[in-house]
């Protein structure tokens, strides 16, 4: 009997591993379950973290709506009518439609771009219509493709045609803190005859005013102020040049 107890007895060690093995095997089930499952979710986290941000729409500006136009003169205080052409441009950077600026304490020949304010139209289209608009409240203005045909009557001269040149219209920056809103442009007034044109006048304007703050916003602030400045310059020109 002894020597079949002392038989049997290492058979109970062997069924106790096998438990243990079964356990350990359980364990590392979950363990493994739990390792995915966090990965899942740090991969799902990622993917949302690198999807790309909602596109920030630039904003958008024009001149504002202007002076309110006044009541109407007295028919004989107005001034003679004139005919306004295109406002041409030397091309490039100036043609399109974003707010330029200048660093002249950097670099004064780099033209740069806001990267998020875009004027409604190009610069040229803008001047020109806040002109048409100021002119306007004094005398009759029309397009000088159009005048022949609508001033045309025998014996009556032909309204005097107003051309401008922008050559610059930025917002430059003397320093961080200091900045204006400048145009630069060339006025030309000519008298269209049957001969040909005859030149009345012409006259350089340079006119700035300060920027209330150093960014986009600022620069066309400054840049409308000039522009109302200027045209109120031309307004006066065109008066002592067209006593002729």
């Amino acid at each position: 009997m002894t020597e079949r107890t002392t038989a049997l007895a290492p058979e109970r060690p062997a069924v106790a591993t096998i438990f243990v093995a079964v356990n350990a095997g359980k364990n590392w089930s979950a363990a493994l379950i739990r390792l995915s499952f966090m990965t899942c979710t740090a991969l799902t986290l990622l993917a949302c973290s690198a999807l790309p941000d909602k596109p920030v729409r630039a904003s958008l500006y024009d001149f504002g709506p202007g002076t309110p136009v006044a009541s109407a003169a007295p028919a004989a205080a107005a001034l003679p009518a004139i005919a306004l052409g295109e406002v041409s441009t030397a091309g490039g950077a100036i043609d399109n439609q974003a707010v330029l600026y200048r660093l002249a304490y950097a670099d004064a020949q780099q033209l740069r771009p806001y990267a998020l304010a875009r004027w409604s139209m190009p610069p040229a289209q803008l001047v020109r219509q806040r002109l048409r608009e100021q002119l306007g409240q004094r005398r009759p203005v029309f397009d000088a493709r159009d005048s022949l045909a609508t001033t045309r009557a025998p014996g009556a001269a032909l309204p005097l045609q107003l051309r401008l040149d922008l050559d610059e219209f930025t917002h430059l920056f003397a320093s961080p803190e200091s900045s204006v809103g400048l145009i630069r442009l060339r006025v030309t007034l000519v008298e269209v005859l049957p001969s040909g044109e005859k030149l009345v006048g012409q006259r350089n304007l340079s006119v700035q005013r300060p920027a209330p703050s150093s960014d986009a916003a600022g620069g066309v602030k400054a840049l409308t102020a000039a522009t109302d400045a200027a045209i109120g310059e031309i307004e006066q020109w065109l008066q002592q040049a067209a006593q002729r």
